[in-house]
């Protein structure tokens, strides 16, 4: 009997090859190394990473289909491959130091971030919803595992298992809604099930009650109002290096996989569709501003304000067209680097076991540690729109969008949670330049890696904001790849 093998198209899952190999390397590195070599793990890590982030530019131009077309390498994915890799490296870095200060095995920690950008790659490159799938378990499974990484706090564990139990729940709306459209067109390709419709004929109930529950478990991901319960409390009690790979690298992942959905498969469908996402957006933007308001915890401050961010992404959802998308990859590039900085900074100015998360234990640090403090008041500029930062040009592109998109009303909401959010951003200025810290909390020394993280993320910040075009014709340039 001959064994005939299938031949696999290797080109379209080359920037994907690298992280996971890294991930097994470190994973198997991390039983030999003795525990004051550990961060050589994380030194492979960045490897990794880097050498996917130069096959990805390597790539750039390519348009590949692999695995019966359920992998697809384009711009599109091309364009979330580099920011995906940037969010790692930047993640790695600010946990350097943290992990000795938390006293923490740190092995497994690099393994599971590495596992996790491998299956957030997926889900921008998935061609087929069964892969995206699959991706959104790979990345959530190694989230769930880094939520509790400290096993040894109440509050870490609590994050991991609701977490777990509510990311379940989500899978479940999101597997059955699978199903739905399988039963509907009789495939889970993106292309097929666009061929499907392409008729103008109106779509079977079962299909849209197949795509209402694929928008719940893309809302969870994204945490979108009122999918977001969720997130505060994991946020909270996850170390603070995971959370602030959760806010940046989840919502860059679920909406590389919402946009293909929704915009390559199901373009037909955009006037339906987008009356739910106008919905979702205005009570996602209202909702996590009001209640960030009234938080005195920085990271259930920044949860609800992520919140609030994921509202004004589906705003240029909404908007659709070339610049509504391009808008929105500019807009995750921006905010990853403001997020990833804010908890750079948290991290590098915490002390031994001994984390500044109350917004009173900021009081006085302009004076104390004044470049941390000066690059925490760029961040918070930043997030709440003021210029000239990443922020307010991410926030320009997407408001814009709106209007071109015939949605003022929009706008105009838009806008005005902007403003509401300028009042909790910069309380955290005004507590640090003009407050007296009551018993001030003792100042550790900056891990290097961490200052690096901070200088990477201001920088960024600061270029995307007076040179925005660049990034802007970069994601212009990949969004042709599904909008055409």
């Amino acid at each position: 009997m001959e064994l005939v093998l299938p031949q696999i198209d290797w080109a379209p899952l080359a920037p994907l090859i690298p992280v996971a190999l890294g991930g097994l390397t470190t994973l198997v590195a991390d039983l030999y190394l003795p525990p004051g070599r550990k961060q050589c793990i994380a030194i492979l890590s960045l490897i990794a990473i880097a050498v996917s982030i130069f096959l990805s530019i390597g790539s750039w131009g390519m348009v590949r289909y692999g695995i019966h077309d359920a992998v697809v390498l384009d711009r599109f994915s091309l364009f979330f491959y580099l920011v995906l890799g940037l969010i790692g490296m930047l993640t790695i870095l600010l946990s350097m130091g943290y992990l000795d200060t938390a006293v923490a095995d740190q092995g497994e920690y690099y393994s599971l971030v590495l596992f996790s950008i491998l299956g957030m790659m997926l889900m921008a490159a998935g061609g087929d919803l069964i892969v995206i799938f699959l991706g959104l378990e790979t990345f959530s499974l190694a989230l769930y595992t880094l939520a509790g990484f400290w096993k040894a706090e109440l509050r870490s564990n609590e994050s991991a298992l609701k977490y777990l139990l509510l990311g379940a729940f989500a899978s479940g709306f999101f597997l059955y809604g699978i199903a739905l459209i399988y039963g509907a067109t009789g495939t889970t390709q993106l292309r097929q099930i666009a061929a499907f419709l392409g008729d103008g004929s109106p779509p079977a109930p079962l299909f849209m009650i197949g795509g209402g529950l694929l928008l719940v478990g893309f809302g969870f991901k994204i945490a979108s109002v009122p999918f977001h319960m969720w997130a505060p409390d994991v946020y909270e009690g996850a170390p603070t290096s995971v959370t602030a790979f959760m806010i940046a690298g989840t919502k860059a992942a679920a909406f590389a996989a919402f946009l293909r959905v929704f915009l390559l498969a199901v373009p037909a469908l955009h006037v339906r569709w987008s009356v739910a996402i106008w919905v979702l957006a205005v009570l996602t933007m209202t909702v996590g501003n009001l209640v960030a308001l009234v938080q005195s915890n920085i990271k259930r401050m920044l949860a609800y304000s992520s919140i609030a961010h994921a509202g004004y992404l589906l705003v240029a959802l909404v908007a659709g067209g070339s610049s509504g998308v391009a808008g929105i990859l500019f807009y995750l590039v921006a905010y990853a680097l403001m997020n990833l900085g804010v908890f750079a900074v948290i991290i590098a100015l915490q002390g031994s076991k001994q984390e500044r998360l109350l917004l009173t234990d900021y009081a006085g640090l302009g004076w104390q540690r004044p470049v941390l403090a000066a690059c925490m008041a760029v961040f918070m500029f930043s997030l709440s729109g003021i210029p000239p930062t990443a922020g307010f040009m991410g926030k320009l592109y997407i408001f814009t969008a709106a209007l071109e998109g015939d949605y003022p009303g929009l706008a105009v909401i838009g806008v005005l949670n902007s403003v509401v959010s300028v009042y909790y951003y910069l309380r955290v200025i005004v507590i640090m330049y003009m407050s007296e810290a009551a018993s001030p909390l003792p100042l550790a020394p900056a891990s290097a890696a961490a200052v690096l993280a901070v200088l990477v993320s201001v920088l960024g910040t600061l270029h995307l904001g007076l040179f925005p075009a660049s990034l802007l014709d970069l994601a212009r340039q990949s969004v042709s790849a599904i909008v055409g």
